[in-house]
């Protein structure tokens, strides 16, 4: 490790940035130097605006356009103390999607086709909690608490901490579970026994199970996570507890569920067949 990214590692560390997000600051910064083949020491926003239209040119997601400039801003503002290096560059516009949600038929069969037990522990998890696949894979044994029926969120994003509720049924799955391996540590433990499983083979197994079930592409493990914030909606929960219960920093990102809210849909689906029924449409088509 050069001196210079072991200060930035360093420089992140005393800021209480998760393992994550060092580990994906250090990535992003490591290839833009090697785009030009010299040290950042030696580049500026000349060459961060021309690695920036790499970028788009090679059609990376927003978000990962948007990590690649947290990195780099951080370089330059902290570690190499120039801040006033990329004040003009900005960030790019994500586009807002509707989040994917899943009907609970096809849940049972996606978790029906996931072959391996701990994968489909873990897809349960994730799909009875809302928690994110990274949040999930880091559970330990010691964040289920079985009297309290909460799981202590750990190692949430922003390395922040939070309970959600665990359903006795879950629970119950979760001790048979452990049972089957009886890790002192984690609860789904990888194959090096300090580590917990990695996110990969979570995410291929998910995909998998998805086409085995013939569902739509791009069935994810966060589309059980959307999937069961949708259900809390459903089920009458408001939107400042299901704020929390996801780790939600604002409440602007949990009011995206009401675009897919699905008895709304369905009650405004009704009524736009009841105003149909008021039109002579008969009388239309023979107009024509």
């Amino acid at each position: 490790m050069t001196p210079l990214r072991q200060r930035y590692v360093e420089d992140l560390q005393l800021r209480n940035r998760s393992p994550r997000t060092i580990e994906t600051y250090v990535r992003h910064v490591r290839a833009f130097a090697a785009h030009f083949g010299r040290s950042p020491e030696h580049l500026g926003a000349d060459e961060v605006r021309e690695y920036q239209l790499h970028l788009l040119q090679r059609k990376v997601s927003w978000s990962a356009f948007n990590q690649c400039l947290c990195a780099v801003r951080f370089l330059y503002g902290t570690t190499l103390g120039h801040p006033e290096t990329l004040e003009r560059l900005r960030f790019g516009r994500r586009p807002k999607r509707i989040p994917r949600v899943l009907d609970r038929e096809e849940v049972r069969e996606l978790l029906a086709c996931t072959r391996c037990r701990q994968h489909c522990v873990l897809l349960t998890t994730i799909y009875a909690t809302g928690l994110r696949i990274s949040e999930a894979v880091a559970l330990s044994v010691a964040d289920i608490d079985s009297r309290q029926l909460t799981i202590l969120v750990a190692r949430g994003k922003g390395n922040k901490q939070r309970l959600v509720p665990l359903s006795p049924k879950l629970l119950e799955e979760l001790r048979a579970w452990w049972l089957t391996h009886r890790h002192p540590r984690w609860l789904f433990p990888g194959k090096r026994p300090d580590l917990p499983i990695h996110v990969a083979p979570i995410q291929k197994a998910c995909e998998q199970a998805a086409a085995r079930a013939g569902l739509k592409p791009g069935a994810t493990p966060h589309t059980l996570r959307h999937t069961f914030a949708t259900e809390l909606l459903e089920a009458g929960i408001d939107l400042l507890t299901i704020q929390k219960i996801l780790g939600h920093t604002t409440l602007r990102t949990t009011l995206l569920y009401t675009h897919v809210r699905r008895d709304h849909l369905q009650a405004a689906g009704r009524a736009a067949n009841q105003a149909l029924n008021l039109l002579p449409l008969d009388q239309l088509r023979k107009s024509r």
